[in-house]
């Protein structure tokens, strides 16, 4: 006889797993457990029909996992490391308690420890997976990187961060391969191009340490445990692809200890020592492959990263006290220019204020306050660096000089746009001075082309004309369109209604959705418009402050 099917054994109910029976099928503690999952990446899963999925019990939700990943993880060794770590604990509370020093000695120089390369290896077989998930690696490394010494972010922690983030902005220097940059309220934001991937993060304000009550440091801190060995590893193989030393080492040789050789290597101003020098490559000539127009817009784009990367070469920067020291000069050295600070604000300066060679000082205070001017230096705001790599070249200092209005900080992060967005005026200058560059192109081959036809033309036109002179007579009259496109625009909006009648009934809901976030889009717009406009009208109204300070280098009168 056959057995009978019974209810909520196969399908979707026999795919997943309750969190409190994994926990017993791996004879583990919810937080061994979590710590489990957080170092193999395995995660929660949200099944398509709960009802079968809790096998009928819909009284609350419960957290599922797929069954195959729990299987997954009772082959993992790691598993016998959290038993002996608890094995361990037992035995030195109890020799602690009977006051075995000796015994205590003992068993902290044997206690038991395990390691995360075979886990890294595993959830990365290609040294690509691993920079494609570097993004959140780097983000919160950088953010452990600020914290104080804590018993939840203990001293080791926090300095591996530093020191692993150090040598990652080392590498972004040396290979050139910064893009975008951006400073908001959350902090300094940055990408650059690592092996053909696209990489941002984000590097937090120095500013107080406040811990949150509602995050839980001691979870936090198992990523950051994962994501130290993942960017050791990351930073390993990219320092070799450079021909650079591992770990870090300054190319100019000093009779200085290993503390103040990491303060300096810490400081970013000064370039890494390579194993072999690496000659300038002759440059091939380009082979037209496939479409002309998108191979032409890639060499623009080359060229364009070409000249961004040595867009500050030949300059010399000088930081005041009160400019944020340490993304200044990674993004400064990033583009070819050299860097230094008074040398009482950080160790690693490499000249001082007097140098004759600077050609720009960074100063962030008020007007006046700045001090003696010195002749042949312009004076300019943070935003001029950050300004400048974005726009792939050098802004003029005398929009952002000491003292001045700065305009307006824009993102380039922003790629497209939906339809009723709200584009800043800066940023639609911007985007119109491009599009006219491009339309001045176009029309300078167009004219030369018209020449060339103009020429041939001139003599046949110049015979039809005898031919209709002497063609006189009375023709009827037609009447002209004002709008030559009105038939067109007429018949796009009839097909454009036939195509909303045409929406399916299930879609339909989805496309008025989509219709009205659009319209509360338009309207936000007009809003910020509107506001914009009133903005400018008051500005403009108030008569402006004859400024300070000229952004050309400052002349005697001004000294």
């Amino acid at each position: 006889m056959v057995p009978r099917k019974k209810k909520f054994e196969s399908g979707e109910a026999s795919n997943f797993m309750t969190r409190k029976r994994a926990l017993k099928k791996l004879q583990l503690t919810l937080k061994d457990f979590r710590r489990l999952c957080i170092l193999k990446g395995v995660f929660p899963r949200e099944p398509r029909n709960r009802k079968r999925a809790q096998k009928g019990n819909v009284s609350k939700v419960q957290t599922l996992y797929y069954e195959k990943d729990i299987r997954f993880l009772l082959h993992e060794p790691i598993v016998w490391k959290f038993r002996e770590f608890k094995v361990f604990l037992r035995k030195l509370k109890r020799a602690s308690e009977k006051k075995n020093w000796d015994t205590v000695e003992r068993l902290h120089q044997n206690k038991p420890k395990y390691s995360l390369d075979t886990i890294v290896k595993e959830r990365y077989p290609t040294f690509i997976d691993a920079i494609r998930d570097l993004e959140d690696c780097l983000c919160l490394s950088f953010l452990y990187s600020t914290f104080p010494k804590t018993h939840k972010t203990p001293v080791e922690m926090t300095s591996l961060c530093k020191r692993l983030t150090t040598e990652f902005l080392h590498y972004v220097i040396e290979a050139k391969a910064l893009r975008k940059v951006f400073c908001s309220i959350k902090g300094y934001y940055f990408q650059a191009e690592i092996k053909g991937q696209t990489v941002t993060w984000i590097v937090p304000h120095s500013f107080g340490f406040v811990q949150p009550a509602s995050v839980d440091m001691r979870l936090m801190s198992i990523f950051v445990e994962f994501y130290c060995t993942v960017l050791g590893f990351v930073n390993f193989r990219l320092y070799h692809s450079l021909n650079l030393t591992y770990p870090p080492k300054l190319a100019t040789i000093t009779d200085a200890g290993e503390g103040e050789m990491e303060d300096r290597v810490a400081a970013l101003n000064q370039s890494l020592f390579r194993t072999v020098v690496e000659e300038e490559e002759e440059q091939l000539e380009s082979i037209t492959v496939g479409d002309e127009e998108a191979q032409q817009e890639a060499v623009k784009e080359r060229e364009a990263r070409e000249r961004q990367s040595t867009l500050f070469n030949g300059l010399r920067f000088f930081l005041g006290r009160e400019i944020p020291r340490e993304p200044l000069v990674f993004m400064i050295r990033a583009v070819g220019g050299e860097v230094s600070w008074d040398s009482s604000v950080a160790a690693g300066a490499t000249y001082t204020s007097t140098d004759t060679r600077i050609t720009h000082q960074l100063v962030d205070r008020e007007a006046g306050t700045a001090g003696e001017l010195v002749l042949g230096r312009f004076y300019v705001q943070p935003q001029w660096v950050f300004d400048s790599i974005n726009r792939r070249e050098i802004c003029p200092e005398k929009d952002y000089a000491h003292g001045e209005t700065l305009p307006p900080h824009l993102s380039p992060f922003i790629q497209e746009r939906r339809l009723g967005d709200y584009v800043p005026p800066e940023q639609r200058a911007l985007e119109g001075e491009k599009v006219e560059e491009e339309e001045e192109e176009e029309e300078e081959e167009e004219e030369n082309e018209e020449e060339d036809d103009e020429s041939d033309s001139e003599d046949e036109e110049g015979e039809k004309e005898e031919e209709e002179g002497l063609k006189m007579g009375v023709r009827v009259g037609l009447m002209d369109k004002l709008d030559e496109d009105h038939d067109t625009k007429m018949q796009e909006d009839e097909e454009y209604k036939l195509r909303v009648m045409m929406i399916k009934k299930k879609h339909r809901g989805l496309y008025r959705s989509m219709m009205k976030n659009r319209r509360k889009r338009m309207n936000e717009t007009k809003l910020k418009e509107r506001k914009r406009k009133e903005w400018d009208d008051q500005n403009d109204s108030k008569p402006k402050k004859k400024k300070s300070a000229d952004l050309e280098p400052v002349s005697e009168v001004a000294a």
